[in-house]
Order: C-alpha cells, then structure tokens, then sequence
C-alpha cells in the first residue's frame, strides 16, 4: 500500500510516500513559499507515485468543515498568499484519489496515537512549539474538531511576574503563541533559543507559560498523555522545568498516579520524534482510504 502524506507547515513543507504500518519510504522537503510556488512542487513530487490516498497536516487556521464553501481552505493567516487559499481543491483537481485534511497538530496528535507516545490511548494532546504554537486534540477516540479546530496556541495566558515582554502575535499580543514561540524567544532575548545556554533565565518563562496551558488542558479535557514537539522543545531542559511547573500549578488537585507519581512518562517528547507531523499525514491518508472503501 502506499499512501502520501504531505505535512505543509508555515516554514517548509514536508511530502512522502508512506505505508499502513507508518512506515515512510521516501520524502522531500522545500521551504513554504508563495502557494503559486510551492504547490506545484508538490504536485510534481507526486505526479508519478501511484498513490491511494493522500493525507495533509496543514499550519493554519484551516476550514475543516466539509459542508462549508471554503473547505480545504487556508483561512486567516498573515502569511502573505496563503490567507483564504484554496490548497486541498488545488490537489483535488490533479489527483483522483481520496484526501484527509486536518490541521498539522492534530495531524501529528492523530500519528502518536497510531504509532508513537500515545499508541492504544484513546486520548492525548500533541503541543507543537516552534514558529508558532498549536495544540492537536484527540479525545474519546477520534480527533476534536468543532465550530472550526482546536486553537490552543492563542488562549491568554497570565503573565510571569518578572517578565514585561509585550508578546509577538499580530493578533492577541501575549497570548500563549505570542509569549512562547520561538519568534518570541528570539525578540525577548536577542538570541534564537538554541543559542542561550541551558540555565538561561528564558527557560524558566518558556516553562512557565507552557506548563500553564498543559495545566488548563489537564483539567479541562483530562488526556491520558501529554506530547511536546516542534523546534523549541528540542532543547530538552525545559522538560523537567515544564513537568514541576505542571505540578506546582495543579497542587495535587488531580488525583492521578500518571501525575503524581509518574508525571515523566506523562509529559513526554513525540515517541515518532521528528517524524510526527509527516506520520500523521500519512495516518489521515491511511484513515482517509479506509473511509472510502467502507462507503462504497
């Protein structure tokens, strides 16, 4: 079987051909650029891989909602030719072959759950941090969708109380994304986060802000495991710092022995690592396929 997957993020896009056991056989990756540029790039990556299924993991907001006119769209990000582009139509009118569509989170949630972290959980939470910041939701088996997807990067936070930083995002200033990304790290401090040192103070804020919206989500949507990936948490101190934040924030309310007692297999890295967004497309290829044989 092989199954495409495509894991369009707003710095580079990832594509693949993959399998149902998720395994990836061959990709490519290029910067995101103008869609007029960048989408035949894709389109010829797979004019002649004899795919059955494509699935794509797409930075947003995207619309989601199969009864909307503008489903498949990329909606309104400031990225400059992307706002209110029409990027699964575009791939529809080449290739004859069924499509899942989702956002790149839950995309990379939905991977976890198939083959990584969160393998035989009916719930998780995947935390992209990097450029920007979202939250991918899988609960009850089935990733959440709703009036338009989980937006978990940009829910307001309360603010560290030594940090004065005003926050980077165009839309709410210092919501989660606006003080956590690593554009924000970078405008904070003068430096990319790969380039302080590990005790620097910013790691200690990061934490803070990060372990404040796992608290949140802890107590508002109870999954059964917690998933940080993306460039930021590459820097691996700031999982302890996140885990103690986490539990200072809950202060035993929740009684959960994953929490409690074994908070480090509960806050955990992407068990596909840097792999998660594009076996998560390849997942909603895979899921996308099945759903089209069942309805014939």
């Amino acid at each position: 079987m092989r199954i495409g997957a495509i894991e369009a993020g707003g710095t580079k896009f990832v594509c693949g051909i993959g399998d149902e056991n998720g395994q990836i056989e061959d990709r490519i990756s290029f910067p995101t650029e103008h869609p007029d540029l960048t989408l035949p790039k894709v389109i010829q990556y797979f004019q002649d891989k004899q795919v059955e299924a494509i699935g794509i993991g797409s930075f947003g907001p995207i619309d989601i909602c199969p009864d909307s006119p503008t489903y498949g769209h990329v909606t309104t990000t400031p990225k400059p030719g992307w706002g209110n582009y029409d990027m699964l139509g575009t791939l529809k009118r080449v290739f004859s072959v069924p499509f899942g569509w989702d956002t790149d989170v839950n995309a990379a949630a939905f991977g976890e759950v198939k083959w990584g972290a969160a393998k035989g959980l009916s719930s998780c939470l995947y935390y992209t941090v990097g450029t920007g910041v979202g939250v991918g939701v899988y609960s009850e088996g089935k990733l959440i969708h709703g009036l338009v997807h989980p937006e978990g990067g940009h829910v307001l936070t309360r603010r560290h109380p030594d940090d004065h930083f005003a926050g980077v995002c165009p839309y709410h200033g210092d919501c989660l994304e606006g003080m956590a990304a690593g554009p924000a790290i970078e405008a904070r401090w003068g430096l990319k986060g790969h380039e302080l040192p590990v005790d620097h103070k910013a790691w200690e804020i990061e934490a803070f802000y990060i372990a404040q919206s796992i608290t949140g989500a802890i107590l508002l949507n109870s999954p059964q495991k917690i998933i940080l990936g993306g460039g930021v948490m590459q820097q691996s101190q700031l999982f302890p710092l996140i885990r103690q934040a986490v539990l200072q924030n809950l202060n035993g309310y929740v009684s959960s022995s994953a929490i409690l007692e074994h908070i480090d297999d509960y806050i955990v890295s992407p068990g596909l690592g840097q792999q998660a967004g594009l076996c998560g497309a390849l997942a909603l290829g895979l899921s996308a396929r099945e759903n089209h044989i069942a309805s014939q």
